[in-house]
């Protein structure tokens, strides 16, 4: 697993991304989903349909973006009930 620090920032209009995801040796794909899923506010609710309207990807696309997130420790998902 790898520490990255990501800053983000919505008041300048941009997200900066730290080089240690981009160095990470990911596909693009994830790269971007990544860099897609930052810029969101912070309080956005993702979910694989909403993210797959957004990138304009499939679903199964998505969802092997975010496996691929996951299992290099840049992603933890818990899902919401209620």
């Amino acid at each position: 697993m790898m520490n990255a620090e990501i800053i983000k920032s919505y008041e300048q209009g941009f997200t900066p991304i730290g080089n240690a995801v981009l160095r990470s040796g990911m596909s693009p794909k994830a790269i971007g989903i990544l860099c897609v899923m930052l810029s969101l506010p912070k309080d956005w609710n993702y979910s694989i349909p909403g993210l797959a309207k957004i990138l304009g990807e499939g679903k199964d696309s998505v969802r092997t973006g975010l496996n691929e997130l996951k299992a290099r420790g840049f992603l933890k998902i818990e899902q919401l009930r209620g």
